[in-house]
């Protein structure tokens, strides 16, 4: 509120104002990056990302299939085709085996994708290393989608810091929010400068309204910007705090039949922004579909893992890369995948209301078959 405040004070309504520039400034030191462009949405930092480099018609752009739509829509904003890549076992984000393949295939058949779009799934990081060598030997660009995993690391560095360009959202079901909001981040400073005059509908340098290129409304405003600080200031709270939930539903159902937690690769720390785990029906004796049903009688609010963008009518007829040819990996993680309720607010009395009805809907239908 002091922030807020202070942007009424001032009279800094407009998108840009000093909470802007100062957020811009303390999300990329806290990520470890040179710059950061505050934007509207994680969706419009990916389309810009798209943008600075050269996306358009006719062009063909790699993405995790697994993951929220707002990933890849602003392919098709850009005029380009879609492909996506299934995911592995590991950290359930994009295959390195299935990105390789893909890539051969493009060389084999004379285009290359224009860039790479890796999903860091709810707050795990995917395999950066194996994808940016992949990437590198093609002289690819990877866009980082953070939007899910500000707060975690990979290899002691934060997630959205590998790539060319790194994407976060603070969207109001994110681990901090500004209601509505994004950050562009990369170390390409040059780059960040046009995304800002990009993302301010490209206004040219005239003391009339001059536009000579096709630009945005994209910039987000001071008052947002100055809830995004006080945010970031205790996201690292934020960050234990989702992790100390996981931990309870982890130490409280894993030990039933069929639950398997999602997880968490060796060299990496998840800011477990979503607690998600997946029910083996064989093991359990129950689907994911009737513990979901079961949750909802009892006014919890779970939901499925994201539905893989492979399978969305949208992109009916896009082409698609499995992890392996008899394995897909992304459809079984749909299938089979649940989101438990994962607040920073949560008490333990609320996580031991969904615990009790998870163990309940499991344990009666083993004990009655």
């Amino acid at each position: 509120m002091t922030y807020i405040q202070d942007a009424f004070d001032t009279n800094w309504i407009a998108p840009l104002g000093p909470h802007v520039d100062a957020f811009e400034k303390e999300l990329a030191a806290y990520v470890g990056v040179k710059d950061a462009a505050a934007v509207s949405s994680g969706t419009a930092a990916i389309h810009l990302a798209l943008q600075l480099l050269e996306v358009k018609e006719g062009d063909t752009v790699f993405c995790s299939s697994l993951t929220f739509v707002a990933s890849a829509n602003p392919i098709v904003y850009c005029g380009a085709k879609p492909i996506f890549i299934d995911s592995e076992p590991e950290t359930w984000n994009m295959s390195p085996q299935a990105l390789e393949r893909a890539l051969h295939d493009a060389v084999q058949e004379g285009q290359l994708p224009k860039a790479v779009i890796v999903v860091n799934l709810y707050g795990q990081s995917a395999k950066m290393d194996e994808i940016i060598r992949l990437c590198d030997d093609f002289d690819i660009p990877v866009i980082e989608d953070a939007a899910e995993s500000l707060g975690s690391t990979y290899r002691g560095e934060a997630s959205g810091s590998y790539g060319k360009f790194g994407v976060y959202s603070f969207n109001g079901n994110k681990i901090i929010s500004t209601s509505g909001g994004g950050m562009l981040v990369s170390n390409d400073v040059e780059q960040l400068k046009r995304a800002r005059f990009l993302a301010t509908q490209a206004r040219d340098q005239a003391a009339h309204y001059q536009h000579s290129q096709l630009g945005f409304n994209y910039r987000l405003s001071n008052v947002l910007a100055g809830i995004g600080r006080a945010q970031l200031e205790v996201l690292d709270d934020r960050v234990q705090a989702r992790r100390m939930i996981f931990n309870r539903y982890q130490e409280a159902l894993s030990s039933l039949p069929g639950v398997h937690f999602m997880p968490e690769l060796a060299s990496s720390r998840s800011n477990r922004w979503l607690t998600v785990l997946t029910i083996d029906e064989q093991e359990a004796g129950i689907s994911v579909q009737e513990v979901l049903a079961a949750l909802t009688e009892q006014n919890i609010e779970a939901r499925p893992v994201w539905k893989p963008l492979h399978l969305q009518p949208l992109f009916e007829g896009a082409k698609f890369y499995p992890h392996r040819e008899k394995e897909i990996v992304s459809e079984r993680l749909f299938h089979t995948g649940l989101c438990l309720p994962s607040g920073s607010q949560m008490t333990e009395d609320d996580q031991y209301r969904v615990i009790s009805c998870m163990k309940k809907s499991i344990l009666q239908t083993i004990h009655s078959s």
